[in-house]
């Protein structure tokens, strides 16, 4: 494990300046907190966060950041708590460690819609610091490095979720480096004998070859000082997982795959990057669709380079990737590069992005569409690489790698693509499915009238235009769904003796918190909003008169008549439910759940068991649930939780906080309902509210009957 001096030294070669008395402390009360705990490996648990830290100085990040890696894990794994870190350590590395124990929790891999949620919460984390990531980043990293010694079901779910999620995640973020280590850790837990058949090939090619490496990068520096351009070069072998993912790409064997050798020149001048290019260009047959220029256009994350593939020595292709020393900073570190020291100050570097407007970009537009929309934007946001198209007036649009006409029409104005009827590429029509290529010029034929089409959802690739296509196609249904939300509203408003005027829609729409009476007959039509439930919102008496009352005394069939009854508390079951009874004697009969697990004692008492079912007909909101909620800790929000309850027609009958902390409450909610629908609309309710982290139905097998 490294020492505190030693971790001190790191830090101290980029920020002299470092603030040594914080870290000392914050090694301290780290080795303090996790003493005694130990990793699957069998070393002490603190050699975990120290490492965090150490590769963080590889960033040159400030000292918040290296405080909050060693205190990572102590609000999750320890008794530390977050007022004890922020009364030792201040309020900004509280929130960071904080930051990094929510991300913790979060099961990035999960089912799809939670999995979704999880990734809006995510990018929040991300939106709130970005310094939160680049911890939790650093966290998977080590873990990556160190995952030998767990199990190996364990390492797969690990390794599956680092290739989908942290590994492009880095990549987006500008940090190729450890994109490229992230992923190829996961190959070699994924697919070990892929990765050793690669190495192996590798082995092979170089006893045949010699260091070819060595070669190129000598044969580029001898150009470079023919020209009197001073500059870095560097080469080497590409990843093994880079290297199999192209020959899965395009079907290649290893032996005809080309561009396996990486080289990078840094020098110290824009100018000069263009000299080089000029004099590789001289010296070599360039690649005809092997060049990108992202000095002119850089990416979003701040990224600058040229990159180029060359037929190098004895005709191996080999790609030069071009830059100055300051981007070269910009490239290693990512977005990353905002924080960075260098002799205790910040650096000004030009081409570091703000990591506010770089969140802004990545996220802009995603929360149009619903939550299934948001994950499947974010994915294609992560996993895009870019193409340059340009307008017919010469301006460049920047779309990801795969994009067609379609999505270029959108990129320019949802308008545009809404009416877009076909497409000239370089002055040829093509059809609305052609991948569009670097450097081509696009011109949308567009005609009025011309609607979106449902079979262009899988034609475009960007999170705007099938977010646009949707709304589109939502919005054509519309008309549809409100004649025949028309048809039901009359309907159920003549079975109760009413009339479903304008007026009476537009005081239910007002009721139930929609747009207008349009609004509520198109959910009618489409089947969100039951008509039964707009009848009740207006005459709640007229509802209740209609439907049979069930008597609250005896809502349940297959009792005697000398027999008593209440519902389980473990379980509280709820009509609409399937139920069972137990009888206990001097108690009558308690009824269950049918899935409750507290059945399975009863097993082998089959003399005990009732045969129940509820009445059919309208029950009396008098069963009781109770309710898990995790809520956020801001000014209003418990008014909120109460009046959307209230709004459903539930009343609560008890509520009590379980737990309180800086930024979110957890409390325990008694609602009393009428049956299973009645539970499902109020917890629907809440789910949809943004400030609600969490809601689950509670079921307490000690509460025993």
């Amino acid at each position: 494990m490294i020492d505190v001096e030693d971790l001190i030294a790191l830090v101290r070669n980029y920020n002299p300046r470092c603030n040594t008395d914080l870290i000392r402390k914050a090694y301290a009360y780290g080795m303090k907190m996790h003493e005694g705990q130990m990793r699957k490996s069998g070393e002490p648990y603190f050699t975990h966060p120290v490492a965090v830290a150490a590769i963080l100085t590889e960033q040159r990040l400030d000292d918040a950041t290296i405080v909050t890696a060693l205190l990572h894990d102590t609000i999750e794994d320890t008794r530390s708590t977050y007022t004890e870190v922020s009364e030792l350590f201040g309020a900004e590395v509280a929130e960071l460690v904080d930051g990094v124990t929510k991300l913790t929790n979060l099961q990035l891999s999960n089912t799809e819609s939670q999995q979704a949620e999880n990734f809006r919460k995510l990018f929040m984390a991300m939106s709130r610091d970005l310094r939160v990531i680049l911890v939790k980043l650093a966290d998977r990293l080590h873990n990556m490095r160190t995952i030998r010694s767990m199990k190996p079901e364990k390492q797969a779910q690990k390794a599956r979720e680092t290739m989908e999620i942290f590994a492009p995640l880095a990549g987006r973020m500008g940090m190729q480096w450890m994109r490229e280590e992230l992923e190829d850790l996961s190959f070699k837990v994924l697919n070990p004998e892929a990765r050793n058949s690669i190495i192996r090939r590798f082995v092979t090619l170089q006893r045949e070859t010699g260091d070819v490496v060595h070669k190129i990068t000598g044969d580029i520096r001898h150009e470079l000082e023919k020209g009197q351009i001073e500059a870095d070069v560097y080469g080497r072998a590409k990843k093994p997982y880079s290297i199999w993912r192209k020959m899965q790409e395009k079907d290649l064997a290893f032996s005809r795959l080309s561009d396996i050798y990486g080289f990078r020149v840094i020098c110290g001048s824009v100018a000069d990057c263009y000299r080089i290019l000029g004099v590789i260009h001289q010296r070599w047959r360039a690649v005809p669709g092997r060049f990108k220029d992202y000095i002119s256009q850089p990416k979003n994350n701040g990224y600058r380079s040229i990159h180029t593939t060359v037929s190098g020595r004895d005709g191996k292709r080999v790609e030069v990737q071009i830059r100055t020393r300051e981007m070269h900073e910009v490239a290693e570190a990512g977005v990353a590069a905002h924080w960075s020291y260098r002799e205790g100050v910040r650096v000004a570097n030009p081409f570091a992005v703000d990591p506010a407007k770089w969140i802004a970009t990545l996220t802009e537009r995603l929360d149009e569409g619903d939550t299934d929309e948001f994950l499947e934007n974010v994915k294609l946001e992560m996993y895009s690489d870019q193409v340059f198209c340009f307008t017919p007036k010469g301006d460049v649009v920047q779309l990801p790698r795969g994009a067609t006409p379609l999505d270029y029409a959108y990129s320019i104005h949802t308008r545009i693509g809404n009416s877009c009827v076909s497409a000239k590429v370089d002055g040829i029509r093509v059809p609305l499915w052609t991948r569009l290529k670097n450097g081509q010029s696009v011109e949308i034929i567009t005609a009025e009238g011309q609607r979106p089409q449902a079979s262009w959802i899988d034609i475009v690739t960007t999170g705007r235009a099938k977010a646009a296509i949707r709304r589109s196609l939502r919005e054509e249904d519309r008309g549809r769904f409100v004649k025949l939300g028309q048809e039901l509203a009359r309907a159920a408003f003549d079975h109760v003796g009413k009339k479903a005027t304008d007026k009476a829609l537009r005081t239910a729409a007002k009721m139930l918190g929609l747009a207008d009476e349009n609004d509520l007959l198109a959910r009618l039509g489409s089947a969100e909003l039951p008509a039964r439930r707009v009848v009740e919102t207006l005459y709640p008496e007229l509802a209740m008169a209609v439907a049979e009352e069930v008597d609250s005394k005896r809502p349940v069939v297959g009792l005697t008549a000398d027999q008593s009854f209440r519902r389980a508390n473990c379980c509280q079951p709820v009509p609409g439910e399937r139920i069972v009874g137990i009888t206990y004697r001097g108690q009558g009969v308690v009824v269950h759940a049918i899935d409750c697990p507290a059945l399975e004692e009863f097993e082998e008492q089959t003399a005990r068991w009732v045969d129940l079912h509820w009445h059919s007909g309208r029950h009396a909101p008098v069963f009781t649930v109770t309710l898990d909620l995790t809520i956020s800790n801001d000014a209003g929000v418990m008014g909120r939780i109460c009046t959307l309850i209230g709004e459903q027609k539930a009343n609560i009958s008890d509520l009590r906080f379980t737990d309180r902390k800086p930024d979110f409450y957890r409390l325990i909610i008694d609602v009393d309902l009428r049956d299973v629908e009645h539970l499902h609309m109020v917890m629907t309710a809440l789910e949809a509210e943004t400030d609600v982290a969490q809601i689950e139905r509670q079921r307490d097998l000690t509460r025993r009957p």
